[in-house]
């Protein structure tokens, strides 16, 4: 259907005129391939990659089903989207609502999560809601003040289902699922298809439609890779060149640990980049700030862990920094697809020393690809990456403290350099 519009999908002249003032033009391939399953109610398991629509293709025709319901006089929770982050749920709760708006019948979306007071939020719910969209942690603690229930929810979405596959997240999604009706819609999207969202897929779906998007139809090539040997310690001062000399101004760089996040924000706002930190142990209210800062250029540079990596939409972000490599191979796919969205182009910049050079090498062979080693004028390693062939590269070797003591001395430049043990998260 190369040719299709949101009306020959199925979909009402209200919603079509809400996609076009959203900035729609015409469907992605997800939103041709699964909105018109989902207007005939059946369930769906869809390999969604970041930026291919995903959130539309679920939203509008939910939406359209809404409004045809029957209509109570109380407003009862109809719709479920289940998510593993904050960020997130906020985001897809605005979807809803943006196209939702022009409805002749008005719908109320409410957006459940955690880090901020629970009273606005259940004062929010009186009265009921049409579309909840929550994390499964702040969702049980409202349904256990019985500021909710769910056993009239028509429709479950599980947005991001390997995350919500996590061990941290199993017991809550069990008893989220254990409140809902047996009959009810199911859908669940996913970037990624471990074999545990087939299980749960499985458990969960009945006849359900399976929709792609094919790898081409995910605009990989909009994002240029690059690879950049340095040794661990350099890593902050060649991000900063690179910010500096190419004129980034929207740069999201991903550390392994809340410390690097905040460690590697201070030391680039102390040499002149506008840059802050991002992380899971920030209030709500200082997380939504950094975001706001950030979108809207205030920032050059955002520092965060993985929080960042799954869903979240920062429009014309030009540039994504392995700053660490993520522990994950399909980690790495999230992480670089938070740029060169919606058609745009992109720049994914790995930083790899010898010591991370294997790990590198696993999520090349992970994802069929390989990206050449660059160098930096000024900031050439000491080891070479392509001495992580040797002992001092091998996965699983510890080094010793005498080798410890030695990659130390060396990086002070007290000795001659050897092939260095793997590097901590923050280098300098």
């Amino acid at each position: 259907m190369t040719d299709a519009t949101f009306e020959s999908l199925g979909l009402s002249a209200e919603l079509a005129g809400a996609c076009r003032k959203a900035g729609f033009s015409v469907p992605t391939p997800i939103q041709v391939q699964a909105i018109p399953p989902l207007l005939q109610g059946q369930d769906l398991l869809g390999l969604a990659p970041t930026g291919s629509g995903k959130t539309a293709a679920y939203a509008l025709p939910l939406l359209q089903r809404l409004v045809a319901g029957r209509q109570h006089a109380f407003r009862r929770v109809r719709v479920l989207v289940l998510v593993p982050t904050r960020e997130l749920a906020a985001q897809i709760g605005e979807a809803f609502r943006q196209l939702g708006e022009p409805l002749h019948r008005p719908l109320k979306v409410a957006v459940l999560f955690g880090g901020v007071s629970v009273n606005p939020q259940m004062m929010n719910l009186r009265g009921g809601a049409d579309v909840v969209v929550a994390t499964p942690g702040r969702l049980l603690d409202l349904m256990e003040r019985n500021a909710l229930r769910l056993d009239t929810v028509e429709a479950l979405v599980l947005d991001e289902a390997d995350r919500l596959l996590d061990l941290g997240f199993a017991e809550e999604r069990d008893r989220v699922l254990g409140a809902l009706p047996a009959r009810r819609q199911n859908l669940l999207f996913s970037a990624t298809f471990p074999p545990g969202v087939q299980a749960l897929a499985d458990a969960l779906l009945h006849d359900a439609a399976r929709v792609e998007a094919t790898a081409e139809e995910r605009a990989e090539p909009a994002i240029a890779q690059r690879t950049i040997a340095v040794d661990a310690p350099r890593r902050t001062e060649l991000l900063r060149h690179l910010v500096q000399q190419a004129g980034w101004r929207s740069v999201l760089v991903f550390v392994a640990t809340r410390h690097a996040t905040e460690h590697v924000a201070r030391k680039l706002s102390d040499r002149g980049v506008g840059a802050a930190a991002l992380h899971g142990e920030m209030s709500q209210g200082g997380r939504t700030a950094v975001l706001r800062d950030f979108k809207s250029g205030a920032l050059e540079v955002l520092v965060t862990t993985d929080l960042a990596a799954r869903g979240i939409d920062i429009p014309g972000l030009q540039v994504v920094v392995n700053y660490d490599l993520p522990r994950s191979a399909d980690d790495y796919v999230h992480r670089i697809g938070r740029t060169g969205r919606a058609g745009a182009s992109g720049v994914a910049v790995s930083f790899v020393s010898a010591a991370t050079e294997p790990h590198f090498r696993l999520i090349e062979k992970r994802h069929g690809m390989r990206v050449e080693r660059e160098q930096v004028a000024g900031f050439e390693p000491v080891a070479m990456p392509e001495a992580a062939a040797g002992t001092g590269g091998v996965k699983g070797k510890r080094p010793s403290k005498k080798d410890k003591l030695r990659a130390a001395e060396a990086a002070a430049g007290l000795r001659p350099p050897r092939p260095p043990g793997p590097a901590s998260s923050t280098g300098d």
